[in-house]
């Protein structure tokens, strides 16, 4: 009979996520994992098998708890424009506040593994298509509510929504002052 997990897998998920979240996965090493999890070699690879399927657990967490964030976001008061210009300020604000200036974790692994990690693309792509799902969603309330006009795609515009949160959570890692990334949310948001 083998001996008991002496920590929590669930935490161990998380800690891990903020070391790939800062490092990045190939420049996460098997050492920086055990030292932030406190735990030894063999726990790891017993409990996860190998840093890339922790990684992948740790690159569902984040998906998990991004898309609940925003959900939480649009779900908010006011407008929908209002509600669209506080969740990409929200976003900025919270990228730039980071003293690792780490953008998003999704970003960062479609920038480092599209192409040549399938298992880390699959599920960057499904986290993209339901922010642009919710993103779509958005814009269809908008043309419900005569926000946006009823002409435009919805999809198209969940796609431009899609690409300009990308986009600002890059441009949020090297910004110097928060003023391109606020240029960027009101022409987005008034393109609307």
């Amino acid at each position: 009979m083998g001996r008991p997990k002496q920590f929590d897998p669930d935490a161990a998920v998380e800690q891990a996520m903020e070391v790939f979240w800062r490092k990045g996965y190939a420049g996460t090493t098997p050492q920086d994992l055990v030292d932030a999890l406190g735990i030894g070699k063999g726990s790891l690879y017993n409990t996860f098998d190998s840093k890339h399927a922790l990684f992948e657990q740790a690159l569902r967490r984040y998906r998990d708890s991004q898309a609940v964030a925003l959900i939480e976001m649009f779900e908010g008061p006011g407008t929908v424009k209002e509600r669209l210009r506080r969740t990409l300020g929200f976003l900025a604000e919270m990228d730039l506040a980071d003293p690792d200036r780490r953008g998003c974790m999704a970003v960062n692994a479609a920038a480092e593994l599209a192409g040549t990690d399938k298992a880390a693309t699959e599920l960057v792509q499904r986290m993209f298509a339901r922010t642009e799902d919710a993103f779509r969603a958005l814009a269809e309330e908008g043309q419900r509510s005569g926000e946006i006009a009823p002409e435009r795609d919805p999809a198209a515009l969940g796609s431009l929504l899609l690409n300009t949160v990308v986009g600002l959570r890059l441009l949020a890692r090297v910004a110097e002052n928060p003023d391109r990334l606020r240029r960027v949310i009101d022409a987005t948001v008034d393109s609307l």
